[in-house]
């Protein structure tokens, strides 16, 4: 694709590595900005140069720390008094997101929350991949472009060319997503059934199902510190399994999860390249989401529709 010199496309600085690798796919160069960091830890952003009745696509994954949020905030507050014509923030990790409903009494909905705070800030559109519910693009007053990872996942297992497939999903929660993978693949699924003493602590987990000589592959969304993806990938061991290997959209892997994932029974970790990862387990790969992105922001360019985008 030629360099359309109608949008332009610029990066926060989280996700320059992905930003670049969009472009490359585009054909067309990352836009000029800088953020100056003061010594208090405020900063500001600039575009350095003209935007003006431009469409103009800025990313950024606003996993934690909020600075992620905040840089990306103040690059569409920017944009918009630049005179773009439209700002569209393409986010393929939302952060926050987990924060969907009061779980409690007394809590916020942050998910929505920072929604709020992007339609108030001036975006035009969402692009954005696998939020944790799918419900809440209703939580924006803004076209969202909802993408899926499977778009690149799904291709990946096909080529392991497992020979007694079965999909499984780590907890009940993640079963409609295991289930379109078990149908896509027309193959048994499984799930994992668990109780929590608290956040990012599982209790006891059971497996509703036979793995008894499957070759097993775990799908989330989101691993944060590894310790349910890994207790599952032990019980299905335990439970006969040939091989356990686990994909999810979402490399957050805090805390203890780099430990846990090379002590556990997976044979490898697969997730997209949404968020950068930074630890050094031999068992995490990463796939990019970049040309998923691209063809998603030439379709907005040229009024496409995106449903090709999906395979499930």
């Amino acid at each position: 694709m030629t360099e359309n010199k109608s949008f332009k496309v610029f990066s926060g600085t989280a996700s320059h590595y992905l930003a670049e690798k969009i472009c490359a796919s585009l054909g067309c160069e990352l836009g000029n900005m800088t953020v100056t960091r003061f010594a208090d830890g405020e900063f500001e952003v600039c575009f350095e140069e003209s935007i003006r009745g431009k469409d103009v696509f800025l990313i950024q994954s606003t996993f934690p720390n909020a600075d992620n949020l905040m840089e990306l905030l103040l690059m569409i507050d920017a944009a918009k008094r630049a005179s773009a014509k439209t700002v569209n923030a393409v986010v393929p990790y939302f952060g926050w997101a987990r924060q969907d409903r009061k779980s409690k009494p007394r809590v916020s909905i942050a998910a929505k929350l920072v929604a709020d705070m992007f339609t108030v800030a001036g975006i035009d559109r969402m692009i954005t991949m696998d939020l944790h519910a799918d419900q809440e693009q209703g939580f924006f007053n803004v076209p969202v472009d909802h993408l899926y990872a499977s778009s690149v996942l799904l291709p990946y297992i096909k080529s392991l060319q497992l020979k007694n497939l079965v999909i499984a999903s780590p907890d009940v929660g993640g079963s409609k997503r295991a289930s379109s993978y078990a149908k896509y693949f027309n193959c048994p699924m499984v799930m994992c059934n668990k109780t929590r003493k608290k956040a990012n602590e599982v209790a006891h987990m059971d497996v509703i199902g036979d793995v008894t000589g499957a070759d097993v592959v775990l799908i989330d969304d989101i691993v944060d510190t590894a310790g349910t993806i890994t207790k599952a990938a032990d019980l299905l061991k335990e439970n006969g399994a040939n091989s356990v290997r686990a994909l999810a959209s979402h490399c957050i892997m805090s805390g203890p999860a780099n430990e846990r994932v090379d002590a556990s029974a997976l044979e490898e970790m697969i997730f997209t390249d949404s968020i950068p990862y930074h630890g050094n387990s031999t068992k995490v790969k990463q796939l990019s989401i970049a040309d998923l992105i691209a063809n998603t922001i030439r379709s907005v360019q040229n009024n496409e529709s995106i449903s090709n985008q999906y395979l499930i």
